[in-house]
């Protein structure tokens, strides 16, 4: 006599369950991707703060000495001086990041084309779409003290809370630049 199999299925609670458990490692997955993807955005104004910060450094090690000529058995001393600040940030207004890349044009970053000043005597532009404003601002230009300071504003989701970073630099003594070992991040995935 052969045993008799009782074909059985899952009950009712048994597949509620195993949809309780997969909603709620959904969930989860779908707020990790959230913040990688915040993230990987502020990778943006993290390295392009950091190759602001780099401008100003090598502006500011050039010698700025005009083209006269020294007389014989005569000497000049340095002649650096940090890049004066931006006239305008780019773009010129959050809302044109809010929620939104902004394309910016060669001319945004040339507004400043005096020599000593802005964007271009950094050499520093943005050629892709961007999710940040950008700006650099300075106090003094040469003297032991003087400090310039780069940051990026950013409106990741629209809701019109921004996000800020900054890094900060400063001529220490012996007129070298002193850059800040940490950006400051306020609010950094907003």
């Amino acid at each position: 006599m052969g045993r008799r199999f009782i074909r059985r299925g899952f009950t009712l609670i048994e597949l509620m369950i195993v949809v309780a458990i997969v909603g709620i490692l959904s969930v989860l997955a779908a707020y990790g991707v959230r913040k990688y993807v915040a993230n990987s955005k502020t990778a943006e104004a993290r390295n392009s703060l950091g190759r602001i910060a780099n401008g100003a450094i090598m502006a500011y090690e050039k010698e700025n000495m005009g083209g006269t000529t020294l007389a014989q058995a005569t000497s000049a001393g340095f002649s650096r001086t940090l890049c004066a600040g931006a006239s305008a940030p780019v773009p010129s207004v959050a809302s044109k990041i809010a929620g939104a890349k902004y394309q910016s044009s060669p001319t945004d970053w040339t507004v400043d084309s005096v020599a000593g000043s802005g964007f271009s005597c950094l050499h520093f532009t943005i050629d892709e779409p961007q999710y940040y404003m950008y700006n650099y601002t300075t106090s003094g230009t040469s003297q032991v003290g003087d400090s310039f300071t780069a940051s990026a504003n950013g409106d990741l989701n629209g809701d019109g809370v921004l996000s800020t970073f900054q890094l900060i630099g400063q001529i220490g003594s012996g007129f070298v630049i002193n850059v800040a070992p940490n950006m400051v991040e306020i609010q950094a995935e907003e």
